[in-house]
């Protein structure tokens, strides 16, 4: 997963270099450049099939940084000061966004990457934007926990980011994830998430290289996204892709695949 996360740091780093870029991480290619000798990352393949699929993996990982940007910006807009971060990597937000004065940040994954990300961030003198607050836990383990150690009020809204999370967990881990979530949850909380497209998985996952990124993926999103998060107490909208990614300037010019719909991209409010 560190391989994952620096590989993520890379496709931005590419991003933030085109001269129309959707945002700018400056810190995104100190995380690549350092984290480029990482042994877990696998040997790429050079078939036209790899190659197309890794640029579709790359093209996704753009646009939905693109769509939770402005989800946080919206929820900061409504008056949440607390954002709690789900697996964190090498996301930089807190040093590249503009939040407003009293925001929290809670970055939560194990502490291997963490200690990692540190370790570039105090390379590169970065000055986080807002109150930044690192929690070294397993998701898998007691997290709530552990971020209400680290100052989390749950009587307060939050805005949560699960970005490339749940497509890595088992569909009962999934369930977990999103009770703990909605237990932590003040009514007028937001919430993104990214969720596998339906047919990911067979079409990415099925002669991926063993410790690729694809090769982990175990989980698609539910037939009924918008459904499955009201189960939840959430008011939940969703996106594709393509729709999104036309709506920044970035069309996608193949034609839509079936499972295309109903789309990865959640936005969601506690009710």
């Amino acid at each position: 997963m560190w391989a994952t996360a620096v590989g993520v740091a890379r496709v931005r780093a590419l991003e933030t270099e085109r001269e129309n870029a959707l945002f700018r991480d400056p810190l995104a290619q100190a995380f690549a450049a350092a984290g480029g000798l990482w042994p877990a990352s696998p040997p790429l393949a050079d078939d036209e099939a790899a190659r197309r699929r890794r640029l579709a993996v790359s093209f996704s990982i753009v646009i939905r940084t693109k769509f939770l940007d402005d989800l946080l910006q919206q929820a900061c807009a409504s008056g949440v000061r607390q954002v709690v971060l789900l697996g964190a990597g090498m996301d930089s937000r807190a040093f590249r966004m503009d939040w407003p004065e009293g925001t929290r940040l809670f970055e939560v994954d194990t502490a291997a990457p963490l200690d990692f990300k540190s370790s570039v961030l105090q390379q590169e003198r970065a000055v986080a934007r807002c109150e930044r607050i690192t929690v070294p836990v397993d998701l898998r383990e007691d997290w709530p926990a552990a971020l209400a150690a680290a100052g989390h009020d749950p009587s307060a809204t939050t805005v949560w980011i699960a970005e490339g999370l749940l497509i890595y967990l088992p569909q009962d881990a999934v369930e977990l994830l999103l009770a703990r979530i909605g237990a932590q949850s003040a009514t007028g909380s937001r919430m993104g998430l990214t969720l596998g497209s339906r047919g990911v998985i067979e079409r990415f996952g099925a002669d991926a290289a063993p410790g690729s990124a694809a090769s982990m993926w175990v989980s698609e999103m539910p037939d009924d996204p918008v459904a499955w998060l009201a189960g939840h107490g959430w008011e939940a909208s969703c996106h594709t892709l393509r729709e999104r990614a036309a709506a920044y300037g970035r069309p996608i010019s193949t034609p839509p695949q079936h499972e295309e719909r109903p789309g990865g991209l959640i936005a969601a409010i506690r009710r």
